[in-house]
């Protein structure tokens, strides 16, 4: 694991985000699916989010944080920061740190891209934060599968919505992980119900699970994503090749690797 606060994602998850930041490992959350616990992380994971060994504390973490902030500030400023591939960041016991170095990277003008299935934040973002200012560069999203089911203690799917909804009103760009596709027709109902209050919708099958995905299903949610959906799609890598697409000739609501919610503020 990187003994770094703020680094450059490899492999799939470099798909996600180009600049990433993991203050924790573990999650309470306790998905079924989640691929940290059955992966690398394996060994190290616990369903009780703790500090990674390099940090001595919160004060010694967001020293380090600062210092690769300051660093790598113009490519940061560039291609934004993502929270987090270790942990849900915005739990009661991992948010502090979270919304802390949000604050700091968004105020130097990062964009900060944070994900979560929790839904009782609203008043950490609300008109009263002092993140409120900078809210054109704190994008928050949610995990969206539609399957509470296998998702242990988060926060179920539709209390997420609610919160997108609320967030998107006071002006956050928003977006929604359709990721892991664990029932085509759940995922869609999600993106349905969401997409009013979504700027950008990130959709990909799961990683070494056991899920097997049939091509036609798979062309079916596509087709319907298309003449269902205006919200921008990304479709992950993950999709596009499960189907032989070319991705260059995707319609033009299918979005490429270079386009984010921040995309306006260009």
């Amino acid at each position: 694991m990187s003994n770094y606060a703020i680094y450059q994602p490899k492999g799939k998850a470099g798909e996600y985000a180009k600049w990433a930041c993991n203050f924790y490992t573990g999650c309470s959350n306790d998905c079924a699916y989640c691929y940290c616990k059955r992966g690398a992380l394996g060994s190290l994971w616990s369903n009780v989010p703790r500090l990674k060994k390099c940090f001595t504390g919160d004060l010694h973490a967001m020293k380090v944080f600062m210092k690769e902030l300051e660093a790598n500030i113009n490519e940061l400023r560039k291609d934004g920061l993502f929270f987090s591939f270790t942990t849900d960041p915005l739990l009661p016991s991992t948010r502090a740190l979270t919304l802390m170095a949000a604050y700091e990277a968004a105020s130097r003008g990062v964009s900060v891209s944070i994900l979560t299935k929790r839904s009782d934040i609203v008043e950490l973002f609300d008109q009263e934060s002092w993140l409120y200012p900078y809210r054109k560069y704190i994008a928050i999203g949610f995990t969206l599968t539609g399957c509470d089911e296998a998702e242990g203690y988060a926060s179920p799917n539709d209390m997420r919505i609610r919160d997108m909804k609320s967030l998107h009103i006071l002006g956050y760009p928003t977006f929604a992980s359709i990721e892991p596709v664990l029932d085509p027709a759940k995922s869609l109902k999600m993106m349905a119900e969401s997409q009013e209050s979504c700027d950008l919708f990130k959709v990909g099958l799961e990683s070494g699970g056991n899920r097997l995905y049939g091509r036609e299903e798979l062309k079916a949610m596509y087709d319907w994503m298309y003449r269902h959906i205006e919200t921008p799609i990304y479709l992950k890598d993950s999709f596009v090749n499960a189907l032989a697409f070319d991705r260059k000739a995707l319609p033009k609501n299918f979005v490429g690797t270079d386009y984010n919610v921040f995309n306006s503020l260009v």
